[in-house]
């Protein structure tokens, strides 16, 4: 298993080519490296030339770092058919970037929309329609985050969906600040998904159905936001015992494969104190569970 950064929290800080040292000087090997203006925007076409590539992969090898998983955010489950043909056009340049760092995982999101969930489900599997032939031939492992707000927000769903498309280069992630959003509880989404759950995000969250649903007041009354956090673990009420031991008999930390990310976005401020944090606590936590 590899632990990785998610840089995300030091995007205003550093620039791209810094993340790999920043990585290596708050103690990760790995980085996961999720949308920035200068790689792979959210939901439009990557701005990353060969060039600009090969210059991150030096600085990667400069600083001793791999690049665990490339995360892209791009609306392949759009009901609009432009949106959705455009974002399988930038998926083809997200695989050659993939490639080109000598990486093998990515993982993303849905992307749809939940008020139109069958269009959503319909737009989905035509894209993976069109890129799996691309994804098996390159060998790449695909795996996909049901997020708050997508056509598919539970844990069992989602994998229902992810299994339809019938390809094992396709799998889950397990976000632990969606926990509350997946319904199912972890131990359930972990013995359908097995061996096909490749990334985990580390962060804290509130439970949003706590104290009759009023944890969070939201105006108008009713609405239909979605509302949690990625906190430091400790910030929250993620079950971080059960957590920890649902990976450990999953086998998780055991398969070379896998990526365990921290994922705190709330605490920029404590951004580098806050990611060596993490980091010992995934180690600690994951060692104690596996005894």
């Amino acid at each position: 298993m590899k632990y990785a950064l998610d840089p995300t929290p030091f995007h205003r800080t550093h620039s791209l080519l810094e993340f790999p040292r920043l990585a290596a000087d708050l103690g990760f090997d790995w980085l996961q490296m999720t949308p920035h203006p200068d790689f792979i925007p959210f939901f439009n076409h990557p701005k990353a030339d060969d060039d600009l590539v090969a210059r991150f992969r030096a600085a990667c090898a400069d600083a001793g770092v791999g690049v665990a998983s490339v995360l892209p955010v791009l609306r392949w489950s759009s009901p609009d058919p432009d949106a959705r043909e455009a974002a399988v056009r930038y998926w083809k340049r997200v695989i050659q970037i993939t490639v080109d760092l000598g990486v093998e995982q990515i993982n993303t999101e849905f992307s749809g929309r939940p008020e139109l969930a069958e269009e959503s489900e319909r737009a989905f599997y035509r894209s993976v329609e069109e890129l799996l032939p691309i994804i098996e031939a390159e060998g790449l492992n695909v795996a996909i985050d049901p997020h708050p707000d997508d056509f598919v927000e539970q844990g069992l769903a989602a994998w229902r969906v992810i299994r339809g498309a019938n390809s094992k280069n396709l799998s889950f992630v397990y976000v632990a600040p969606h926990t509350f959003h997946y319904e199912d509880p972890m131990a359930t989404i972990l013995d359908e998904v097995g061996d096909r759950l490749r990334v985990v995000h580390v962060a804290d969250t509130y439970d949003h159905h706590r104290s009759d649903g009023l944890r969070y007041i939201t105006n108008p009354p009713g609405s239909a936001a979605r509302v949690h956090q990625h906190n430091r673990i400790g910030v929250g009420d993620v079950d971080w015992e059960l957590f920890f031991s649902e990976l450990a008999r999953n086998g998780f930390d055991q398969r070379e494969e896998t990526v365990m990310v921290t994922s705190v976005f709330g605490e920029n401020e404590d951004a580098m104190e806050v990611s060596a944090y993490q980091l010992r606590q995934m180690c600690e936590r994951m060692a104690a569970a596996r005894g």
